[in-house]
């Protein structure tokens, strides 16, 4: 071959691979059909390219270096193939994988209402907590439970009368449905008896029971103690089931004007005796069919037959040596005498810190339970 031969053919390969290398270019450039098989990239693992995307990409690159800045702000998002999404931004193409797919559990409307009540109900409670009031003073504490059960009650001025007011501590148990019950309608059921009937005790009495039935027909199965004092017309009427206590102070000697319902009364065991219940001691303290401690209290649907509400009454007159009153649940008493208590509150003059300092004198002589002190101030009672 001759040098014009061998020019040709040099000529002819460079064509050639000119032509090749213009087709190859037109090809990287030109959109991808929808037959067209995956680029061999690992863009080509996630991502479907079409004509939109590859211009908004190009305009991107462009776009960025123009403005020689990076793209923070996204403009939107696209659902790709393979559960893929692409987030396009001012300058980029995001891709991230589409989580698995969520599924939510149906909620019926019950459970939103519970969920509602159970809300509604929720509280936090004060370890600790007083009242000054008028003609009296209050304290709780709550003992080792997470709720306090004990509760109590007061009623100034009734129908307007100064000199007349209702007065209550509760000791719940088994819950604090009792306590709250006896706390709001016992004083409200006393007086609504006594413009009915007219006649103290009978009130007081009617007023115990109508509570009673009142707070069973709910179908709750907690319980509490009470004691109560009405005052009216320069008398004192004392009223009690179970074993919180009211304590006069007479010239600074004690004088208990409750007796605890409790086993080891005999005439309290005798009555449930006879009542075909029964009653055992353990652990050195006689309980109802083994289970409450206390012979007599409002509510304990599951103990009525031997667990009345039948409230035990004593009336006195309002005369000048009367000077105050303490009522307390047992939480104090089991711990305290009377007279210790007496002597307290004479020494801290009827203030909220002498309900403090008898709480306190429980506590550390070992009480675990719950304590409610109230101190009634007499002397503006009497007539």
């Amino acid at each position: 071959m001759n040098f014009y031969g061998v020019s040709l053919v040099v000529v002819n390969l460079f064509k050639g691979l000119k032509k090749a290398i213009s087709m190859a270019s037109l090809s990287l450039n030109s959109p991808l059909s929808p037959s067209s098989p995956q680029p061999l990239s690992w863009v080509g693992q996630f991502l479907h390219h079409d004509h939109k995307e590859n211009k908004i990409l190009q305009e991107n690159i462009e776009n960025t270096k123009t403005n020689n800045h990076k793209p923070v702000i996204s403009l939107s998002s696209e659902e790709g193939s393979d559960n893929n999404i692409i987030t396009k931004t001012s300058g980029s193409i995001k891709l991230r994988k589409r989580p698995a797919r969520l599924v939510l559990p149906d909620i019926c409307a019950a459970s939103l209402e519970l969920c509602d009540e159970i809300g509604k109900n929720i509280k936090l409670e004060k370890k600790e907590f007083e009242i000054q009031g008028k003609d009296f003073v209050l304290a709780c504490k709550r003992g080792s439970r997470q709720v306090m059960e004990d509760g109590y009650g007061f009623m100034v001025d009734v129908l307007g009368d100064p000199k007349q007011a209702f007065f209550t501590v509760i000791d719940g148990h088994g819950g604090r449905a009792a306590a709250d019950y006896v706390a709001e309608n016992l004083g409200k059921n006393i007086v609504k008896e006594l413009g009915i009937v007219g006649e103290e005790e009978h009130a007081i009495r009617a007023g115990y029971m109508v509570t009673d039935t009142a707070f069973l027909s709910q179908g709750v199965g907690s319980g509490a103690c009470a004691a109560s004092v009405l005052l009216k017309a320069g008398e004192l009427h004392v009223a009690n089931v179970g074993d919180c206590r009211v304590v006069l102070s007479r010239n600074g000697e004690a004088d208990s004007l409750t007796i605890d319902h409790r086993l080891s009364r005999e005439d309290e065991r005798l009555r449930i005796e006879n009542s075909d219940g029964f009653v055992f001691c353990r652990n050195g303290v006689w309980r109802v069919q083994g289970s409450l401690a206390v012979s007599r209290a409002i509510g304990d649907m599951h103990l009525k037959e031997w667990i009345i509400s039948e409230p035990d009454i004593k009336k006195l007159p309002l005369t000048s040596d009367c000077e105050f009153l303490i009522m307390a649940s047992d939480g104090l008493w089991d711990k305290v005498n009377v007279q210790e208590a007496v002597d307290v509150v004479s020494k801290e003059k009827n203030s909220i810190e002498s309900c403090k300092r008898l709480i306190e004198m429980s506590s550390s002589r070992g009480n675990m339970d719950d304590i409610t002190v109230m101190v009634i101030n007499l002397q503006n009672f009497a007539i």
